[in-house]
């Protein structure tokens, strides 16, 4: 049994120091809940994937799947070391993932810029390992991208919002993103009762909450 202590939630475990996992994969379900598509697929020719992380992925799922052009959306874990984690070893802060939101969407620019504005204004990217009262490694703000098409759109957005809090929109003065840009690293499908749990549990907790800060592309 490992120890969990504030300090451990607030900073990223050593490849020493990081659960070892398990070589197979956990099960979890198979369809979409909401959309009854495969939650792994195959999907549509020509969609395009990213992962996004923007704190507890339960109502970050809730947001993606609702938006238009979205094919299918799964919950997650990446930016690890640990091989297909648990729930419960992720939020040790031993395995080294944030909670993410798979995204399979619509192939063209526009809709990434959609999605990339709901990301930016629908949390709070300045506040490094937490969200609100969220607090740990999990929930930090993340995006990770598959193409350099996806890269350049997404590097944009972050300086159109880093502007956009440069100018005072937001609550804290000075603020900074936080958020990880990078690859795709592995991604690990969350345990099945995670999986669009919004939809099963309309009253179920949703710590979404923006800056009050726009991402303004023009």
């Amino acid at each position: 049994m490992w120890s969990l202590t504030p300090q451990r939630k607030l900073t990223l475990p050593t490849s020493n120091e990081a659960l070892p996992g398990r070589a197979t994969p956990l099960e979890t379900s198979e369809h979409h809940a909401v959309t009854g598509r495969p939650l792994k697929g195959p999907h549509p020719p020509g969609a395009e994937r990213a992962l996004f992380a923007m704190g507890c992925f339960w109502g970050a799922e809730r947001l993606f799947w609702q938006a238009e052009g979205v094919i299918s959306t799964a919950v997650g874990y990446a930016g690890g070391l640990t091989p297909n984690p648990t729930y419960r070893e992720v939020c040790s802060g031993l395995t080294g993932h944030t909670e993410v939101v798979e995204v399979i969407y619509e192939p063209n620019g526009e809709q990434l810029q959609s999605l990339l504005t709901l990301f930016w204004e629908r949390h709070d990217p300045t506040q490094g390992m937490r969200q609100g009262n969220d607090v740990g490694s999990q929930y930090r703000s993340a995006i990770y991208w598959e193409t350099e098409a996806q890269r350049a759109l997404i590097e944009q957005s972050a300086r159109h919002f880093q502007a956009s809090l440069d100018a005072g929109q937001h609550h804290a003065t000075g603020a900074t993103l936080t958020t990880t840009l990078a690859p795709a690293p592995a991604f690990y499908y969350a345990e099945p009762e995670h999986q669009q749990y919004l939809h099963k549990n309309p009253g179920g907790y949703c710590g979404l909450r923006g800056t009050g800060a726009r991402c303004v592309w023009s």
